[in-house]
This record gives C-alpha cells, structure tokens and sequence, in this order.
C-alpha cells in the first residue's frame, strides 16, 4: 500500500514537515550548559542533514526520468491500452485496499510516530574529545607543536608561545617554508583545526566559508597582495627576488650575461656542481630550465649533495606549490579569526595548569566532571546577586573585592566599535586588538597600528592618520624636489637646483 509513488511523495513531504517543526521546537529551549549546547546543535545537523536527503529523493522522483510516476498518475485517472474507464479503475483499487486490510488487520488503526520523534529531541549524539580538549572548551595543539619545535621553519619556544604564533604563519620567513615538511605541517594544522570546529560548531557551513575564503584569495593572489606573500609567486611563473629567472632565456649563451658570481650562487642555491668557466656554469643551469632536479644526471651535482626529494627541501618551490601554501595558510588564519576566543581560553588555560601540582590537576579534573554532572541543576536555582557583580569561571559572582580590584565597574565607551561598552581596564586595553576594533578601523580606512592604540574617537582617529600622512609625506606633491628641469647640455635638475644654479649664473 505505501509501496506507490504517490504515497512515498505525501510521506517524504510529512517527514520533512516534522523535522522542520522538532528543529524550532529544539531551538527554542535554550541549552544550560556548553555540553548541552553541544548535544542541541548535533541534533538539529543531525535533522538538517535527513532533511536534505528526503528533498533530494523527492527531487528524483517529481524529475520522473523513467516515467513511473506519469504511469501511476495516469492509472488513477482510469487511462489504460484499451481506453480510459474511471469507474473500473475506482473498484479495482477499492478491491486492492479492501483485500490488504482483510489480510493486515493490525493496519487499520492509526499509527501515531509523533512520540518516536519526539524521542529525538532527548537524544545525546556522540561526540569525541580527548581529555585536554575539556569537551570542546580547549585546543589540544600538543602533537602539532612538536613538530613546529623539531623543524626548521619553527622555533623552540614555549607552548604558551607557541598559541599565541601558529595562528600566524604569515611571519614565518619564505626561505623556511620551502620544505615539504613545512606543507605538511599546514595539512595537519589545518585538517585539526577543521576537525575540531566540526565537532564545536556543528551549525556553520564550512564549505561555504572556505568558498569564500578561496575566491577573495584568488583576488588578492592576482594582485599580489596576499598578506605574507606581496609580489612574490604570482600566476606569471616569475621567480623569486634574487633569483635567476630561466624563462627570461632561450640560450645557454644569453644566460652568460649575468655574470659569474650570480651564476656560482644559483648553481649553488641548486645543489649543483659552482666550478668551471662562465660558459660551462650557464650551460649547467641552462640544463634546469626544461629538466627537473630530480632528472638531472648525477655528475652535475657537488660532492655530497643530495637530490631535493632525498632531502625533503624543495630548493625552487613551483608556482603551484607556493600557491597552495598560501591559500592554506589563509584558511587557516580565518579558522583562527573564528575560533579566537577559544583559543584565548586555551591559553588561560594552559597558564593555570602551569602552577598547578599532579595532584591538584587531578583534582580538579575530578571536580570539572562533578561540575558537569551537576551544572544543570544549579542553573535553576536563583542566585542571590544584588550587586550585579560579574560571573566568575564557576557560574558565581565574583568577590567585590576582586570586582573592585580589576575596575570592573568602570565602563570604557569605544565609537570606533559602534559605542560598545567594555568593562574594566583590562577588557579596554585587549579589545585595541580584537576584531570588532580592527573592523571599524578598517571601515575608516586606517591601519590599526600602535599608534593608534587608546584612541576611541573616530575624529581623533581621522585626524592622527592625516598627521602621519603628512609626516611621511604621503600623496603630497613637493614641486620644488619632484618638478624636474633639464638644461642644454641634457642634464636634469629639480626645480630648486635649477633655480639656484640659474641665479648664480652657471647655466
């Protein structure tokens, strides 16, 4: 009976129908705890997810590409080989109805699946997170961090550090990132990062922002202006700065012009042999124009080199391969933007354990897992808080005198932020280099550096940049220094030495 096109077409519909109202039901409780947020947006990706599935097999069937669902259509009206009869078609299927209830009793009661859906709401999905990613609260960057600290593009800092850096691999110098080993490190990097907003964030379309990410890279990558990587490795295939250019050359002979000391230092930039007379040297770095290193014949490399896939350094990184680093390193700046605050409390975090003994980790590990158990129901119970002092990190006010401590009751009023209040002088002086203060320097058209830094007014603001504009002499045209005048003999002046020189006679 359920078996007909039509019937899997009104079902589907119905199914889509329920899903859509238990995902505003859902959202309309507001979760008491990060887990329970957690369980609620899992939930309703889970619905969202079904839905989709539902409509793409509804798109199947209303597309008919085999013409059953005309056929079906058509069987109903009553239009058969022989010609159309609606009223044979009518006890036909009153006969077909009436025999499968005779056989299916059970089936002639009304089957109500609202309680089965209704269990959905209930359900706590399964979601993974290691023991120092506190249920999604926390980065566990750990694993990544050794192995930023035992490679050569990296540094051997602090893990603190080290929180505070990996989010900005654009002031990591180029000649480090040309390593294979670097390119895997940002695969990694990234694909964690990607992992863990999933798991966080399950509601937000991350196709959609890599997407965009992607296209306004294109953009930036054609002008040269990505952040890290200005005029260097555009889409031109032109070569580094400093570097030989081989497209520049049709012959070994043309090659010859740059000299010999540029052409010992390219050969051995290559790993290839620098000796020789000048011919011999172009001819030998001619060679790698059309033919990969790794083809080259062993003769032409120096004594004790290795091959650039032995040693893991790509010694010329490709165009293609420079490019795919920098766009890599773009999602994984804006993954950073959006999981800023999560990485600020990692931080915070990892600053707190660093003065804690074994023992009272392992305490308040134990307490974390009692908290979590019970936050719920401490959440309906009203707390008594007359002073309006701001909640601690355990769901309580804070100490008045901790309150007075910090300034909290001081209020700072930033324009530039749209007049957003920040309290206390700690929160004023960290939001100069959050984003909703870069957003509306960036608004104004001014860089949001140190110089502006205490600086809340939008017409103060405007007027330091003009200042520091006029210092530096920007878009300003100084006709006595830039106005060129040329004399008889072809020699040029600007116009203040002309002048002078004029005056005296001498020309």
């Amino acid at each position: 009976m359920s078996s007909t096109l039509l019937e899997v077409t009104r079902a589907s519909h119905e199914e889509v129908e329920r899903f859509e109202r238990l995902i505003v039901k859902d959202l309309q409780t507001e979760p008491p705890t990060n887990k329970d947020r957690l369980y609620q947006s899992h939930r309703v990706r889970n619905m969202i997810e079904q839905i989709i599935d539902t409509t793409l097999k509804l798109v199947d069937i209303y597309e008919d590409k085999d013409g059953a669902r005309k056929d079906e259509i058509a069987a109903l009206g009553g239009q058969t080989a022989t010609g159309t009869n609606v009223f044979s078609a009518f006890y036909d299927r009153l006969k077909e109805i009436r025999e499968y209830h005779r056989r299916h009793p059970a089936a002639r009661g009304i089957i109500d699946t609202s309680d089965e859906y209704e269990q959905l709401l209930k359900e706590e999905p399964q979601i993974e997170f290691s023991g120092e990613e506190g249920s999604g609260r926390y980065l566990d960057l750990h694993e990544l961090y050794n192995q930023y600290i035992n490679s050569k593009f990296g540094e051997p800092i602090e893990y603190t550090a080290y929180l505070d850096v990996f989010s900005q691999p654009q002031k990591i110098p180029h000649k480090a990132k040309a390593s294979r080993q670097y390119l895997e490190y940002l695969q990694k990097l990234l694909e964690y990062l990607v992992y863990f907003f999933e798991r966080t964030e399950p509601l937000q379309d991350l196709d959609r922002i890599f997407s965009k990410v992607t296209s306004e890279f294109e953009e930036e990558w054609t002008l040269g202006k990505v952040e890290g990587w200005e005029n260097n490795g555009q889409e031109d295939g032109s070569a580094p700065e400093n570097h030989i250019d081989l497209g520049y050359y049709s012959t070994a002979e043309e090659l010859m012009v740059v000299g010999p000391e540029r052409l010992k230092e390219e050969l051995g930039r290559l790993g290839l042999k620098t000796g020789g007379t000048v011919q011999q040297r172009a001819e030998r770095l001619f060679l790698t124009k059309n033919t990969p290193l790794e083809k080259l014949d062993r003769k032409h490399f120096a004594k004790g080199s290795r091959k650039p896939e032995q040693n893991g350094v790509v010694v010329a990184p490709q165009v293609g391969n420079v490019k795919e680093i920098a766009l890599l390193e773009a999602k994984i700046r804006r993954l950073c933007d959006l999981l800023d605050e999560t990485i600020l409390r990692t931080r915070e975090n990892v600053v707190k354990k660093q003065a804690l003994t074994y023992e009272e980790m392992e305490a308040e590990r134990e307490e974390d897992d009692v908290q979590a158990e019970s936050e719920s129901d401490e959440e309906d119970q009203q707390i008594y808080n007359p002073l309006k002092l701001p909640m601690g990190w355990d769901g309580k006010p804070i100490p008045y005198w901790l309150y007075k401590l910090h300034g909290l009751g001081q209020e700072f009023k930033c324009e530039i932020c749209g007049n957003h209040s920040y309290w206390g002088r700690r929160a004023y002086e960290r939001h100069f280099k959050e984003w909703r203060h870069q957003h509306g320097m960036r608004c104004l058209g001014i860089p949001n550096t140190k110089n502006f830094n205490e600086i809340t007014s939008i017409d103060e603001a405007k007027l330091l940049w003009e200042r520091i504009q006029e210092r530096q002499g920007v878009n300003k045209w100084r006709p006595d220094l830039e106005e060129e005048y040329e004399d008889q003999e072809g020699n040029i002046y600007n116009k203040k030495t002309y002048t002078d020189l004029q005056r005296q006679g001498l020309i």
